[in-house]
């Protein structure tokens, strides 16, 4: 990968962080907030309906990042197990399945918002129900753009990855 796309993947992957890290912030202290409140007699109408939301939206940037840094799950060990060659054609091949799975999710996301523009949230009505659901499609277009690195990545390394230094069991030995 060239360095700058390097570059980019990384400050990709930071602001991905800064706004994860901003939502599990404001989720802890939305969450917080009506503890308290409940705990007081004094309940918060809208409490469960944006922790819900902010949960909801927490997850999928939280997916986005996770492409970004190669977090999810996978099977290495039988990909390891496979030649240099069928494992990078495996991993183009199931990156491009993602990336077309992911367009799905997002245009599909995009054509129902629409149709919620007219609905809002039960406790705060001035939120569209919209803006809530924006996240699909924005999440699917983010998650798009990661693996699209990685796929450049994987086309561009026609030669297997020099081998990795000595494991953990060769190190205490």
């Amino acid at each position: 990968m060239t360095s700058r796309l390097r570059a980019f993947r990384d400050r990709y992957g930071r602001v991905l962080e800064w706004v994860v890290s901003a939502l599990m912030v404001v989720l802890a202290a939305e969450v917080t907030l009506g503890v308290v409140f409940r705990a007081i007699g004094q309940s918060l109408i809208w409490y469960d309906e944006v922790a819900s939301v902010l949960l909801a939206w927490l997850t999928f940037y939280g997916a986005a990042l996770a492409s970004v840094k190669r977090a999810h799950i996978g099977c290495p060990e039988l990909l390891d197990a496979m030649p240099w060659r069928a494992r990078r054609a495996f991993n183009i091949f199931a990156e491009l399945v993602v990336i077309a799975f992911f367009l799905l999710l997002g245009w599909v996301g995009a054509s129902v918002l629409p149709i919620l523009a007219t609905d809002a949230l039960v406790s705060i009505p001035s939120v569209p129900m919209s803006v809530v659901q924006s996240a699909i499609p924005v999440s699917a277009a983010l998650i798009v753009v990661a693996e699209c690195l990685h796929l450049i990545d994987l086309v561009q390394n026609r030669e297997p990855p020099a081998p990795a230094g000595a494991g953990l069991a060769e190190a205490l030995q």
